[in-house]
């Protein structure tokens, strides 16, 4: 049994995804067009801080809270007719996360290439 590398699991997700820039997101964030997601683990935003105006979905919890039919589901905390634009910290969880999302049966979906380093270099506010 051959398994996939991660490396490789990333690469087919890339090639099914939207990726858009941080300064891609900035601008949809600012004409409400999408709901920004910060996959990263509570100890990484504690750490480097959060972006302003993004929406916190631990990795491990995303697909459970964006399921209508899971217990989890946090009903009322997106707006799920608007896209979805999911990041980490550099870009690697949220491609394989987007993927997910695809796979779920969401349309609007994309991640930030250069994901939290790229946030930090653009005109989003860090808190």
């Amino acid at each position: 049994m051959a398994i996939k590398s991660s490396q490789t699991l990333v690469s087919e997700a890339l090639q099914e995804i939207k990726t858009i820039s941080a300064d891609e997101a900035h601008k949809m964030v600012n004409d409400k067009m999408c709901n920004l997601i910060d996959i990263r683990d509570i100890r990484e935003l504690q750490k480097e801080g959060q972006v302003e105006g993004a929406n916190h979905i631990p990795r491990g919890m995303l697909e459970f809270w964006l399921d209508p039919e899971s217990v989890y589901f946090k009903d009322g905390k997106l707006d799920l007719n608007k896209e979805m634009v999911l990041f980490c910290a550099g870009g690697l969880r949220s491609a394989l996360a987007a993927k997910s999302l695809k796979d779920m049966g969401f349309e609007k979906i994309s991640h930030i290439d250069g994901g939290f380093g790229a946030i930090r270099q653009s005109k989003f506010k860090i808190i």
